[in-house]
């Protein structure tokens, strides 16, 4: 082996310091969130570690540790005179406001169950089965949802759906929906919110999600315009659907052409298949950068094995790209396919017969 440049070296190593520290406090992220830490200080006053514990009813000594970790990770701020620990505004949008545009610590809730889950994943690496969905841990259902609400908050009703040509005014007329991989129901709810004439049909395999869907749908008073069911992607309910949505889930799926077939069979003759899926490129080239890393290595531990133990078994994985998308909605029949929006973490696709 080819001894090591001193210098590559030791920015390498810079380089993993910098990895180990993010890895490290992903852990305390998850404390913080699952016991109101950053909630209790979401009002960016000024705390110590004595006046947080009152406020939280936790011991003093840990959230001393705890705020320590977070002001050298820039997850809250230190000041040295009154040393005293606070978080900013933008802090406390990423890690406190649970309904909010940025909120980010249902993520760590997927990264925590990569952990979780990987002596399954070593298994299947060596037996090149699969992991289904919902043989993993809890907190990634948990986590999925919390992770990808913010971008379907901010973007579902104000740009996806306008950008489906017509679509818009279909749904303040009145509609029929499928959200199909519909897991805890966020996009379902939300959608029922913002079209109240419209009807929404959430449907998903894992029973526990869709018992979720319905509790979170009724706290929010769209129980009757969003009604849940546990079916798959390609035997739910056919009933001339104006729009079939799929969220982040096509690519999970063992075949995902016949998913499409099903998708062409339920919709109305005008009707729209919205694809929503991870952003990526179509080469691996343009796809090595930060959210490139979060997508592949999502893919490897969840998605790749997810669709490994489903019929099929296409594996397109978290960074398929447009490529590979539009192959496999015109190998469904479809004759019709654009790219309709996109942001940075997802793009979006409509098809039509």
């Amino acid at each position: 082996m080819k001894a090591p440049d001193p210098d590559k070296l030791n920015a390498f190593l810079g380089r993993l310091v910098d990895d180990f520290g993010a890895a490290s406090s992903a852990s305390l992220v998850l404390l913080g969130d699952r016991l109101g830490i950053y909630k209790a200080m979401a009002d960016g006053k000024s705390v110590t570690p004595e006046t947080l514990a009152e406020k939280t009813n936790l011991d003093a000594r840990y959230l001393r540790e705890w705020l320590c970790a977070q002001a050298a990770a820039g997850y809250v701020d230190y000041n040295a005179k009154s040393k005293s620990f606070k978080l900013n505004p933008e802090q406390a949008c990423a890690f406190a406001d649970e309904g909010g545009p940025a909120f980010f610590a249902g993520a760590f809730e997927v990264t925590q169950s990569m952990w979780l889950d990987q002596d399954k994943v070593a298994a299947a690496f060596k037996s090149g089965k699969g992991v289904g969905w919902h043989e993993h841990a809890n907190c990634l259902f948990r986590g999925t949802e919390r992770f990808f609400r913010p971008g379907y908050n901010r973007h579902l009703v104000a740009d996806w759906i306008p950008s489906l040509k017509g679509m818009k005014e279909k749904l303040e007329k009145g509609a029929r929906v499928a959200d199909v991989g519909c897991g805890h129901g966020a996009s379902t709810v939300l959608m029922a919110l913002a079209y109240p004439k419209s009807k929404f049909y959430g449907y998903d395999y894992h029973a526990p999600s869709i018992a979720r869907a319905k509790q979170l749908a009724k706290e929010a008073g769209v129980s009757k315009r969003a009604v849940f069911e546990q079916a798959s992607a390609k035997d739910y309910p056919a009933m001339e659907y104006d729009l079939v949505a799929f969220f982040d889930c096509l690519h999970d799926m063992g075949d995902p052409v016949g998913a499409g077939q099903h998708v062409k069979e339920t919709l109305a003759p005008d009707g729209a298949w919205m694809i929503v899926e991870p952003f990526a490129h179509d080469d691996l080239k343009d796809n090595l950068n930060p959210i490139g890393r979060v997508y592949y290595s999502a893919s490897t531990m969840i998605c790749t094995p997810a669709s490994r133990a489903q019929e099929g078994c296409a594996c397109l994985g978290a960074q398929a790209g447009e490529r590979r998308m539009k192959s496999v909605v015109k190998e469904a029949g479809f004759s019709k396919f654009r790219r309709a929006a996109e942001t940075p973490f997802n793009l979006v696709y409509e098809a039509r017969a």
